[in-house]
């Protein structure tokens, strides 16, 4: 059985939690009318909205940074997005699109059976970190990337263009790889 995911993460000290623009990340839910308490959930299911706009978390992850924000160029996205590839024909999965922005990275990925999402990005940024610290030294904060990221499960094939055709439209990609069959 083939399985579809929308992998996303950040690099280091980008796209904090309490972002104004959205992100994802756990959070106290209290989105759920006769929930007596709240509960910290994740809000990365394909369709349903995310969180935005937590200015206190916002503050204490900023306040918490251990290096600057990473930004990566263009030479530093090719060597990732080589390492991709080569992590993925590695672990038998198969890349659908990449794009590599300086603050983030989507990937759109097709794996056999049923692996762990958390498992799978984090082989991707472990071996993008490899690759990146070989070459440039390890980051001040001891780190390429944020901790975790976004795993979205595509349950069809409408959602599998859908995600191709967002990962396509990045603005300003450093680097988009698109598979030979929805180039």
């Amino acid at each position: 059985m083939e399985r579809y995911w929308l992998l996303t993460s950040t690099f280091y000290g980008n796209w904090l939690p309490g972002d104004l623009r959205g992100f994802v990340s756990r959070v106290r839910d209290q989105r759920a009318e006769d929930a007596p308490t709240s509960t910290r959930k994740e809000h990365d299911v394909l369709g349903t909205p995310y969180d935005a706009d937590l200015p206190g978390l916002h503050h204490s992850a900023q306040e918490s940074l251990r290096g600057a924000p990473i930004r990566i160029d263009a030479e530093q996205a090719q060597i990732l997005l080589k390492q991709f590839h080569e992590t993925a024909a590695y672990r038998g999965w198969q890349l659908l699109a990449i794009a590599i922005m300086n603050n983030h990275v989507h990937l759109v990925v097709v794996v056999n059976g049923d692996p762990d999402p958390t498992k799978m990005l984090g082989d991707f940024k472990a071996y993008g970190s490899r690759a990146l610290s070989g070459r440039w030294g390890k980051p001040t904060s001891d780190t390429w990337w944020t901790y975790g990221g976004s795993k979205r499960k595509l349950p069809d094939e409408q959602a599998v263009h859908a995600a191709i055709s967002y990962v396509r439209s990045q603005f300003e990609p450093l680097a988009v790889w698109l598979s030979p069959e929805f180039a």
